[in-house]
């Protein structure tokens, strides 16, 4: 028997069975539930870019969750909101998740996209600038999202362009569509967090393994979780390099109200922890680092009863298979989840809410 024999000889013998534990416990109606249907924090973001996790408040994520419930929840709500409307998708920096996802939203609300993946076919690899490249993007497209390796790109567009830019990623700075997928993620799992008072017994504690100041995807996270300090008992930042935080970034938190501690070792107090969000790369440069390498989960760890792991993706040996068919797995679901959070904001950044939500045409006036 050869090696393809023995992997097909399971799959021909077996009932299908799915592949991660993701099944059953997306909740995303749960949402629908909490969140009272208002579209007039949307109405915020037309025709705005979208560059900093700062720009979000509390009335503003939660009808982006809620939209991006409905969607989830009833796919025959999408009608081609965005037909006609065209996506430049400009990747100048490796990606996967992030780029099909925010494709994949797109294509799904009815629109067309151009995509750039690689910044020596542009005129960048000739000398042009940002922002005239931006300039000529208008012309082109009615979103721009863009994905690059330095902190100061989607700044430099953004002073050409007239039309919305997203930022998909930029250097070690921010990544603000990823904190709300995965916000969008932990409030499916728990949608009582969302409320304005949480009793102290439903309060989380929250264990982040990654530098804040290198990783673009937590730093952001961190900025959001602020935005719901009132839920969250703690949250524990795990890692043994120094000065993992910005000048003033930790204080920004703190005057927030978000109860910050870091932490060297993690097994000690997985047993305490709520949701456990690991991450191990950072984007800089052509390149990448590693850090908190040391750092692993996997289904020996002492996690407890209930708790979710989250991980922006893609992962190494910081976070084992043998989890992903346990209970603790929702970096599946996560990533499934920053589809629908996409078509949520690219819907409202173009002005298309009246067409997917419940409410009077009169309302969005």
């Amino acid at each position: 028997m050869t090696r393809n024999d023995e992997r097909l000889n399971p799959i021909l013998h077996h009932p299908a069975q799915p592949k991660d534990g993701t099944a059953g416990i997306e909740r995303p109606l749960a949402l629908l539930d909490h969140i009272a249907e208002d579209p007039r924090p949307l109405l915020e973001l037309v025709n705005r870019p979208i560059v900093s996790a700062r720009q979000f408040d509390r009335a503003t994520l939660a009808q982006i969750f809620r939209l991006a419930a409905q969607f989830e929840t009833t796919p025959s709500l999408v009608q081609a909101p965005l037909s006609g409307k065209i996506l430049i998708s400009a990747f100048y920096e490796p990606s996967t998740r992030t780029r099909l996802s925010f494709e994949s939203a797109w294509h799904r609300l009815g629109g067309d996209i151009m995509s750039i993946t690689d910044r020596g076919s542009t005129g960048i690899a000739k000398g042009e600038t940002l922002y005239d490249i931006g300039e000529m993007f208008n012309n082109y497209g009615d979103v721009v999202v863009l994905r690059d390796n330095a902190d100061s790109s989607v700044y430099e567009m953004l002073d050409g362009l007239r039309i919305p830019i997203v930022n998909a990623g930029n250097g070690v700075d921010e990544h603000p569509t990823q904190a709300l997928a995965d916000l969008y993620a932990i409030f499916k799992w728990r949608p009582e967090l969302l409320a304005d008072e949480v009793a102290p017994e439903q309060r989380i504690r929250i264990g982040v393994v990654g530098v804040p100041n290198r990783m673009r995807t937590v730093r952001s996270l961190l900025l959001l979780l602020s935005r719901y300090a009132p839920a969250i008992d703690e949250v524990v930042v795990f890692s043994r390099d120094e000065g993992i935080f910005d000048e003033g970034q930790r204080e920004e938190l703190q005057e927030h109200g978000l109860s910050i501690r870091t932490c060297e070792e993690l097994e000690p107090e997985l047993p305490g922890l709520d949701v456990v969000y690991i991450n191990a790369i950072a984007w800089v440069g052509d390149s990448f680092e590693t850090h908190g390498m040391h750092y692993a989960l996997s289904a020996a760890s002492p996690l407890k009863p209930g708790a979710i792991i989250l991980h922006p993706l893609a992962r190494g040996d910081e976070l084992a298979v043998d989890l992903d068919a346990t209970p603790h797995n929702w970096y599946f679901a996560q990533a499934r989840g920053a589809v629908f959070v996409r078509m949520a904001l690219l819907t409202s950044l173009v002005n298309r809410i009246g067409q997917v939500m419940d409410a009077p045409a009169q309302s969005l006036l």
